[in-house]
């Protein structure tokens, strides 16, 4: 599949068939993914494929319980909202592959010369390595379509991030930043609209 067919094709898939998911085609998802740029091509990041379902279970029921403890506010939608909240938090248990993206801190040589923290830099710097760890997610969910797989980035699970790593082994210097549920759709999807490009391109000459 051509670059520009996969970008147009790629969309957001929260249903799947069972059908599983070979190791080989996660691992080259994962390869493809992780040839991203990165800022100074320090490639922060590390992958787990997530294939046992019971597992898969444990790990929603944390963050349903996580979210369950979210106190609501007086907006009679408060119920609704939460019930919609955990669905597109934890369909990720019914995907035959989860991929676990994890991150770990880009240290610049300006932490070794200056006197500010990791944290100020960073924010200097608009976290240039959560922006290479985007860039690779992108590749990911390209990567999947081109191999006829849907896919979806979800970061919603991460309100129970400390959990989940503690579930899937994740420790220092790393920290879990965001899934990717991989599987073939239930249907054929079609992308939503987006924004026309006039709408939201200037060029300055």
């Amino acid at each position: 599949m051509e670059l520009k067919a996969a970008i147009e094709k790629r969309t957001s898939v929260r249903q799947f068939l069972p059908d599983s998911v070979p190791v080989s085609d996660i691992k080259e998802i994962t390869r493809l993914a992780s040839l991203a740029p990165s800022v100074n091509n320090y490639q922060p990041w590390t992958f787990i494929g997530i294939t046992n379902k019971a597992l898969l279970h444990k790990m929603a029921d944390r963050v349903r319980a996580k979210i369950a403890a979210i106190p609501e506010n007086d907006s009679k939608f408060s119920v609704n909202i939460k019930k919609q909240v955990d669905f597109f938090a934890t369909f990720f248990e019914n995907a035959p592959a989860l991929i676990a993206v994890c991150m770990e801190k880009y240290e610049t040589v300006l932490e070794k010369g200056v006197a500010l923290s990791h944290d100020e830099i960073n924010e200097l710097r608009n976290s240039p390595d959560l922006q290479s760890t985007g860039a690779c997610i992108q590749n990911l969910l390209l990567s999947a379509v081109d191999m006829g797989y849907g896919a979806c980035w979800m970061s919603a699970p991460m309100i129970a991030s400390k959990e989940l790593e503690e579930m899937l082994d994740v420790g220092e210097p790393f920290k879990l930043v965001s899934f990717v549920a991989v599987g073939k759709p239930t249907k054929p999807s079609t992308p939503r609209d987006k924004k026309a490009i006039d709408d939201m391109f200037r060029v300055i000459e």
